[in-house]
């Protein structure tokens, strides 16, 4: 008797946006980490997961949650801004890549803050709005990369390694390399800052 010819099995897809998204975060997280100098079992140190999770992570077979996503932020000394792999885009008709608009640029956490990343190209520097209310300082972040801190409004409390320093708008304070630092609000009251850090690459 002549055998029916078998349906192909069809896989599910693997370039799906969700796939997208996981293989893009998993690559910045490893680019994070070799710029660093870790090995995956240093930072599974360093943020308290395991070794296979980060390594699924990093391969795209794995999404983190949001708090699991902040302590390998603040175990690579960046935030989970930095790290999520959300394209910047533009408004329609918008041709011109030079500009970014008020209402476009990848979006998420700074520490106790939000954050928008205003520019993130092949240049040695990186640029984020972070507005916030926090009145708490929360974890100190150390990183290598030199930061500085511009405050468009608000007030807000520096402590930079140790030594707290209250700013006002248009004050601006430099952050060096390997000097831990973290801000609040003193008051409650919302801040925006603009933040230049500058941008590792090095493997």
């Amino acid at each position: 008797m002549p055998t029916r010819p078998t349906q192909p099995t069809t896989s599910p897809p693997t370039d799906d946006p969700d796939t997208r998204d996981a293989r893009a975060l998993g690559e910045r997280i490893r680019a994070a980490r070799h710029a660093r100098g870790l090995t995956l079992v240093q930072l599974a140190e360093l943020s308290s997961l395991s070794h296979p999770f980060l390594s699924q992570l990093e391969r795209g077979q794995a999404r983190p949650s949001m708090s699991s996503l902040q302590r390998i932020a603040h175990a690579l000394g960046t935030s989970q801004v930095e790290l999520l792999a959300v394209p910047d885009t533009s408004p329609p008709g918008d041709d011109d890549p030079r500009v970014l608009r008020a209402t476009a640029g990848r979006t998420g956490g700074y520490g106790a803050a939000h954050a928008r990343v205003l520019y993130d190209a092949a240049a040695p520097f990186q640029t984020l709005e972070v507005a916030g209310s926090n009145t708490d300082f929360g974890q100190a972040y150390v990183h290598v990369e030199h930061e500085w801190v511009y405050v468009v409004s608000g007030r807000v409390e520096v402590r930079l390694d140790g030594e707290v320093s209250l700013l006002a708008p248009g004050d601006s304070l430099a952050c060096p390399s390997e000097v831990a630092h973290h801000w609040r609000s003193p008051d409650g009251r919302p801040y925006l800052l603009v933040v230049v850090k500058e941008h590792l690459r090095r493997s």
